[in-house]
Formats: structure tokens, sequence, C-alpha cells
């Protein structure tokens, strides 16, 4: 029996977590003498969660992962694309081509879209937090929040969307940087008053943690900020803010008035970081109010999934669709000055920018070839230089 809820990675692996009428499908198929029918699928999506302008393609490593050894071909945008629902001339985008014997990878379909759907819609969430908050620290808190075996996705998917750290082990660990974090309140609780937890927590911890002390447990927060401040001094590297949302009140004001006072008593090097609710349009408004990092966890963890699909576009070398798509092959190019794409025909030219006339590149490239991983996968800080790269674009367009 087992303890936790999940799937193996060897029953993700063998389409165990496939839908039941996809292994009906190949089923018929066979028996049917359709077996080898070869087709061209696009992994598409008609819209973006809460009118979203664009997304940020991830899951793709995973995915290589899972078709690796099926006889496949794949194209995919690479990790970390910023990518639209619709072309220039609102054609559906494929951020993904699969070519091959339908029989031998329709299995895939189910696995390959939940690989893909909420590690996107993560990393989406965080390039807008991380695009709200400008050069401020941006922590992934969320993991709470979700089940902990998709912890490590979870991390990954913060950290390639822009955001600077993670809080936990294993997602850390995966990145191969060292957990970020503070202290709880149960800490302060558990040792009686905040004064004492603070000075163990300076007591006891390595010297390359930074002393951040949590200020809002029993007191005001400008008052226990004072309090942390004069018992630390100046091996204080910033307070934190994390007030329910109860208490809350107008956040903007509580820091303001932290940072007067801390600056007051000359303790202006002392940084503000806040936690608890935020998204990307608090994030926004707390960073012009002084607050100089964020610990965000719901609204990065819980994000609303990319809602791709998979469809059949072309059947023995024929244009196919379902009603809604856009069948045959298909080519995506995108100015990288402006940031748009134009999907055309495989065999269309190659199209120039229609805003400002330059060149544009080609998006899908081979991931897969014969179900076997053509290049080497981009690291992690790889993928969010790109996704940061992009986000710098969209302030200048």
């Amino acid at each position: 029996m087992r303890k936790f809820h999940i799937a193996t990675e060897e029953e993700i692996k063998n389409a165990q977590t496939t839908d039941i009428y996809f292994l009906r499908t190949k089923e018929i198929l066979e028996k049917e003498g359709r077996g080898d029918l070869q087709v061209t699928a696009e992994i598409t999506t008609s819209s973006l969660p809460r009118n979203w302008d664009w997304g940020i393609l991830a899951g793709v490593e995973e995915a290589a992962r899972l078709l690796e050894g099926v006889d496949v071909d794949v194209k995919s945008f690479p990790e970390g694309t910023l990518f639209h629902a619709n072309d220039v001339s609102g054609i559906r985008e494929p951020v993904m081509v699969l070519e091959g014997k339908y029989a031998d990878f329709c299995l895939y379909e189910t696995p390959l879209l939940g690989l893909l759907c909420p590690a996107s819609g993560i990393a989406t969430m965080a390039a807008r937090v991380k695009r709200s908050a400008g050069t401020k620290t941006i922590i992934s808190f969320g993991i709470r929040r979700a089940h902990p075996a998709l912890a490590p996705m979870i991390d990954r998917a913060c950290y390639i969307g822009g955001f600077d750290g993670v809080s936990s082990l294993v997602g850390a660990r995966m990145l191969g940087k060292s957990p970020s974090g503070t202290m709880p309140h149960s800490l302060i609780i558990a040792m009686g008053n905040q004064v004492l937890a603070w000075q163990s927590f300076d007591k006891h911890m390595p010297s390359d943690v930074p002393r951040i002390a949590l200020v809002d447990t029993y007191c005001d927060e400008k008052t226990e900020a004072v309090m942390a401040a004069e018992a630390l001094g100046d091996r204080l590297a910033g307070v934190r803010l994390d007030t329910p949302g109860s208490r809350r009140g107008d956040f903007s004001e509580i820091i303001r008035e932290v940072r007067w006072e801390l600056d007051s008593r000359g303790f202006k090097k002392v940084k503000i970081y806040v936690s608890g609710g935020l998204d990307d349009e608090s994030t926004r408004i707390l960073a012009a109010s002084g607050a100089d990092g964020f610990g965000v966890g719901t609204s990065v963890s819980n994000a609303p999934s990319i809602d791709f699909a998979m469809d059949i576009v072309e059947a023995d070398g024929k244009p196919v669709a379902k009603r809604g798509k856009f069948g045959s092959r298909k080519e995506v190019w995108r100015c990288e000055k402006c940031l748009l794409e134009y999907v055309v025909h495989s065999s269309a030219a190659t199209p120039r920018c229609e805003r400002c006339g330059g060149e544009t590149i080609r998006l899908l490239t081979t991931l897969l070839k014969d179900g076997r991983v053509t290049e080497s996968l981009p690291s992690p800080d790889t993928i969010r230089n790109r996704v940061l790269q992009q986000l710098g674009i969209l302030t200048t367009i």
C-alpha cells in the first residue's frame, strides 16, 4: 500500500497516468490495422488565464524525459520562452509539435499535458510577480499550499520564472542552490518572547544565514522592528512583515512607518521583507511603498494552469483538424525585438516583423529525434536568464 497518493517515476514513464480512452484508442487502431498511422500533433492553447497577455513555457525538460525512448520526433519552443496564445493574425501558436506513429505516443498525451500545463502557469505567475517587483528580491514560499510531491516542480518553475530563491530543501538542492527563508512565528512562540527568539537565531545559525527577524508576532510591526534592531544591532540584515490579512490594514502605510522608525534610529541598512497573500499586483504596490523583498506563496504555487491541448493536425501527410483548430504542419517565427510571433505553413517563406520590419527567428527547435534528446538541456539559470531578458524587452515595447 502506498504511503502517499502519488505516481512513481516508473508509472509516469510507462504512461500509467494516462486517461483510459487513449489506451482504448491505441487498441482499436492496432486491431483495425491503423497502428502505423503517421500523424503530426501540436500543443496549443486557445487563451491564457485571467486575460494574461503572455505566458512562459515550462515543463519542457520533464516532457523530454517523458518521451525519451518513445519513437517520436518532437519540436518545441525552448523552455522559458515568452509566448502568446495566438500570433499576430489570431492563429494559435503550437508551442510543441510531435510527429510519429500515433499509436506509439497517444498514451503520453495526458502526462505530457500534465507536465506542461501547471509548470507553465506557475512560471508565468512567477514572471508576472518578478516584473512587478523590478529589482527587488523574490523568494518562493508556496510549497505548503500544494502536494509535497510537487515541491521541486513548483520551486523550479518559480525560479526559472525569475524568482531569486526558493524555500524548500529538495527544490533548492535540485536547482543547485541554498534554500532561502527566515523564521516562523512558531519559533518566537516556542522561545517565549520575540527578543529571545531573535537572539537565539543569531546565536545558533551559521554566519552566512542572513539575520532577518520576523516582527509581527505580538506587537505592532514598527515596535517589534525597533526591538529587533536594538537587540541585534548591526547584525540585523532585515525584518519580515507577515501580518495576517485580518489585521493587515494598509500594508503600504505599515511599511512606510517601519522604514521611518528604523531610519530614525540609524538602521537605514536594515531591509524590509514582506510576505502573506502576495501576488503580482500587491508586489507592484508594496515595492513602490519601500519593501525590499518578498516571500510569495499561494499565488504562484496555486497559479492557474495554462490550458494546453494536443490535437492532430496532419495524418498520412494530409492536413486534418477538428473544429476550431488549424490543420497542417506549421512553423512559428518571432521578432526578438518586438516579441511578436508569426504562425505560417511549414513551406511558407520566413516572415519579417510587421511592426519593426526586422528579421524573425524560428521558435520550434528539435527536442527529440527518434525518441532521443538531440542536445543538452539548458540549466535552470540559463532558462531564468532567458525569461529575465524577455521581461526586459517587454518594458521597451
